[in-house]
């Protein structure tokens, strides 16, 4: 795989992750806000994985 390549698949990631946090978290709200708020810290977390993965592939690809 190339560098756009990856970059493309962590970009795709990164926004599918957010439009499923974001939908999860406003379906939870109403019935259980503990569990949206758990939903919308691991979705964050993921997200901000997906973005220091490629960090790291872009560095990793400059060399």
């Amino acid at each position: 795989m190339n560098k756009k390549t990856l970059t493309r698949i962590l970009l795709a990631l990164a926004a599918v992750t957010t439009v499923a946090t974001l939908i999860a978290y406003f379906v939870l709200q109403g019935e259980k806000p503990w569990m949206a708020f758990y939903v919308a810290c691991c979705g964050g977390v993921l997200v901000f994985n997906f973005l220091i993965s490629l960090l790291l592939v872009n560095k990793n690809f400059k060399k």
